[in-house]
Order: C-alpha cells, then sequence, then structure tokens
C-alpha cells in the first residue's frame, strides 16, 4: 500500500493481494509487495508505456533500501546488481529448486548484526572466486560450475548461530544429492539446488530432515517479472 501510494492515491480502491510467497525468511515478499504496488499504481495513472521501469525501479530500490530483490522482482530471470545498474540473463535449463522455510523467523536487524564490519582478506577473495564461478555457471548452464560456486565465507557462518537447524541442513544439502544450498536472503529460509532430475529424490529427504520444525516448497526460476502481469484497466 505504501509503493501504491507513492504514485497514485488509495482511498476509495479496494485490493485483493494473492502471494505464495512466505512473509519472513529470506525470501523477497517485501521487495515483490514493493513492486506490484508500483506497478499496479503505475497503470493506473498513466498509459502503459508512461512509467517505465528505470521510474519504478528507482522508486522500488527507495522503498526497499538496495536493488537486489526488487530487480529480481521486476525483470525476472537472474539478475546482478552494481550501484545503478542492473545486468540479467535467463535462468538455465535443468536446474530446479527447494525451499526448506523454517517455521521460526528470524529478525532481518539481528542477521545484520551478526556479520562483522571486517572480514579477512582471504575470504574476501574466496567469495570473489566462487561467485564468479556461480554467474559462470548460471549463465553456461553448467550445474558442476554452480555447485562450486554455491560456496560462502561472508555471511552463512557468522549467521549459523541464529539458525543451527538451518545451517547444518545448508551444509549437508550435498550428501541428500543437492548441487549444493544457500541461506535465501538474511536467513533462515535455506534455498537448495537441484538438479531436475533429482529434485523428487531431494524433496523427499529434505522433508524427513525438515520434520516438525520447517516446510519443504517446490520452486523454479522465474524468466519473467512484473512485465508479464496483466494491465489493470481503469
Amino acid at each position: 500500500m505504501r509503493a501504491f501510494e507513492r504514485l497514485h492515491p488509495a482511498d476509495g480502491l479496494h485490493f485483493a493481494i494473492s502471494s505464495e510467497i512466505p512473509l519472513s525468511g529470506g525470501l523477497g515478499s517485501s521487495a515483490a509487495a514493493i513492486v506490484a504496488g508500483l506497478f499496479a499504481a503505475a497503470r493506473l495513472t498513466a498509459p502503459v508505456d508512461a512509467h517505465d521501469d528505470a521510474d519504478v525501479f528507482a522508486l522500488a530500490c527507495e522503498l526497499e533500501g538496495h536493488p537486489d530483490n526488487v530487480a529480481a522482482a521486476l525483470h525476472g530471470g537472474i539478475v546482478v546488481c552494481t550501484e545503478g545498474e542492473v545486468h540479467g540473463f535467463p535462468p538455465p535449463p535443468g536446474l530446479g529448486l527447494l525451499l526448506v522455510v523454517p517455521d521460526d523467523g528470524v529478525l532481518t536487524e539481528a542477521a545484520r548484526a551478526a556479520l562483522p564490519q571486517q572480514v579477512p582478506l582471504a575470504d574476501a577473495v574466496y567469495n570473489t572466486a566462487h561467485g564468479a564461478l556461480l554467474m559462470l555457471g548460471l549463465q553456461s548452464g553448467d550445474l558442476e560450475l554452480v555447485a562450486r560456486g554455491l560456496r560462502d565465507r561472508l555471511h552463512e557462518p557468522y549467521r549459523a548461530a541464529l539458525y543451527p537447524r538451518s545451517a547444518a541442513l545448508a551444509s549437508g544439502a550435498r550428501e541428500l544429492g543437492a548441487l549444493g544450498a544457500t541461506i535465501s536472503g538474511a536467513g533462515p529460509s535455506v534455498l537448495v539446488w537441484v538438479a531436475q532430475e533429482q529434485r523428487e529424490r531431494v524433496r523427499e529427504a529434505l522433508e524427513l530432515q525438515a520434520a516438525g520444525w520447517a516446510r519443504v516448497l517446490t520452486s523454479a526460476f522465474e524468466g519473467k517479472g512484473a512485465k508479464s502481469a496483466r494491465t489493470i484497466e481503469s
């Protein structure tokens, strides 16, 4: 609603909102809501092309505080964000996703506070190299490179104490048949990366591991973002 009202008053309007994104856990629900609100208001205030993606993106970044999740919600696919720029490419074929969403959440503020102000040079180099491997694997469709690129030393080790069960599940995902796993956003949700042909087998194993404290959801890369939404008729 706050996002919508940046472009259009909400007085006298009725909103029906449906979302499959869990509202906590580091899965980008706030960014999706912001983009949806701005996109809906843009369609009501002007012809379809009057508000371009740059307008919506700038406002969404302002409201969210950073570009990462709003860029993905707006554009879809794989996105890489730098200051003022977004670069994207289609998701690779053959790569599937599973989400493990714990019943108990973690405050984003607590997750941010757990990070150190300085990190060892070796860890910074490690993450830079593995981030490059991940991007190369995603763009080329090489799932072995994707698996190698999922390793992290800059945020997951420092936050593991906030969600020990999520951290343990993520570190053991390869033993269950997955390519690997990462903590989603600030956590505690776990994003499990799998080859499509292994997804159901890995899902069954995850459900046993998560019984009693989390739910397992099947997900996928979405190639289209907010542009694919149906135009609202005023």
